[in-house]
């Protein structure tokens, strides 16, 4: 099939979503299709500028610029993203290319138009694959009320559920939220899992051995560091674990809470903490390999359901998790089951510390743990996987 996947990130860009969606695309590829990345590109002049990475056409449009920018200036742009990539697609020479599907990556929720376009010019039948569900994350975590910005999200995000055919959601428990969406004749949705391709161990500009947390074990968080995910609450681990002389705790990336977080910890004295830059995400095995435990934080007043990345490249290197989340999360059932870590939905200190120290503890004592890690990304998490049910979908 000849399909049009189009999202608003992918490499070079260093983001969990740019990341899956390479992953997506090589595997399409694999597997005997034809994808073309439609990306937005506000750092061109010209309109159109077509790149092969691994075998992988990328189409990248001009588009107007949305990272770091005023909330109103970034809401506007990414309202006029679809439109002012379509313009830029009719220069390119993609304008009359017939499509056998269009899949798009949620977020952004603005991709509605130019999927509708193409599907429409094409007749063919699209796949929606959503990884968080907004704006009511947003409501449920009080960055915004039910207000007038909230009404125009939710139109929105109501027109681009009305493109899809098929949507693909993270969790069970998201099902239920698209119930009056599915009800109608020949739309369906289904849980389509996180994927993450495999990553060869490269070497890592980070090396934890020369350092002052040499000979500890390990407890990593690599990736975003914003308010969704409510990292305070392992410093506050962190200072709890101070007189742990064999525990230390290593935070690398970037994000609105980043530079608060680095501060906090000199502000705490917290020696047993380590805070490191983004590094490629090649690296990032090689990271994983210094460590023993990863983390994972979502903020307790998440009332949506998500597997974040970071949890399935834990998975894959074969550590287990600690992770503090909201309550019902389908996360804490998955990782019970499959007994690959520790989760905590009271966001209690206390109830944490208890945890890390048990999850340090069965580092010696189960010797089954990483193989139980390995296994569970490769049966739940592969890019196989997530391709064959997508075109099953796009196929029915």
């Amino acid at each position: 099939m000849r399909i049009a996947l189009i999202a608003d990130a992918y490499a070079p860009l260093r983001s969990s979503a740019a990341i899956q969606l390479q992953d997506l695309a090589r595997e399409m590829l694999r597997q005997g299709h034809e994808p073309v990345v439609l990306v937005p590109a506000s750092d061109q002049e010209q309109a159109w500028r077509c790149e092969n990475l691994d075998g992988v056409q990328v189409l990248r449009l001009k588009a107007l610029r949305t990272k770091d920018q005023s909330y109103l200036r970034r809401t506007l742009a990414e309202f006029l993203m679809p439109f002012v990539m379509m313009r830029s697609l009719e220069q390119s020479p993609y304008a009359r290319q017939h499509w056998d599907a269009v899949v798009w990556y949620s977020p952004s929720i603005f991709f509605g138009p130019i999927s509708r376009r193409l599907k429409r010019a094409s007749a063919c039948r699209s796949y929606l694959i959503v990884r968080d569900i907004f704006p009511e994350w947003a409501v449920n975590m009080g960055l915004m009320g039910r207000g007038l910005p909230y009404w125009f999200f939710k139109q929105v995000e109501r027109f681009q559920y009305s493109v899809a055919d098929v949507i693909g959601v993270q969790t069970q428990a998201n099902l239920p939220y698209f119930a009056a969406w599915s009800g109608r004749e020949g739309r369906k949705v289904e849980v389509l899992q996180n994927w993450l391709g495999p990553a060869p161990r490269q070497s890592c500009s980070i090396s934890l051995a020369s350092g002052p947390l040499a000979g500890r074990k390990i407890f990593v968080y690599a990736g975003n560091m914003g308010v969704a995910q409510g990292m305070g609450v392992m410093l506050d681990l962190a200072q709890r674990l101070l007189s742990r002389q064999d525990i230390g705790f290593v935070f690398v990336g970037r994000g609105s809470d980043a530079q608060h977080l680095r501060a906090q910890a000199r502000a705490r004295a917290l020696h047993n903490v380590a805070f490191f830059e983004e590094i490629p995400p090649s690296e990032i095995p090689g990271l994983y390999a210094q460590c023993h435990v990863g983390l994972v934080a979502l903020d307790p007043r998440h009332k949506t359901h998500n597997i974040p990345g970071k949890f399935l490249s834990y998975m894959q290197s074969g550590i287990p998790v600690l992770a503090s989340i909201n309550p019902g999360n389908d996360l804490e059932t998955l990782i019970l089951q499959e007994q690959v870590g520790q989760v905590c939905v009271d966001a209690a200190p206390e109830t944490l510390q208890r945890m890390a120290e048990t999850l340090v503890d069965s580092l010696t004592t189960d010797r089954a743990l990483g193989t139980r890690c390995k296994k569970l990304a490769k049966r739940l998490f592969s890019p196989d996987a997530a391709v064959r049910q997508i075109i099953a979908g796009l196929k029915a």
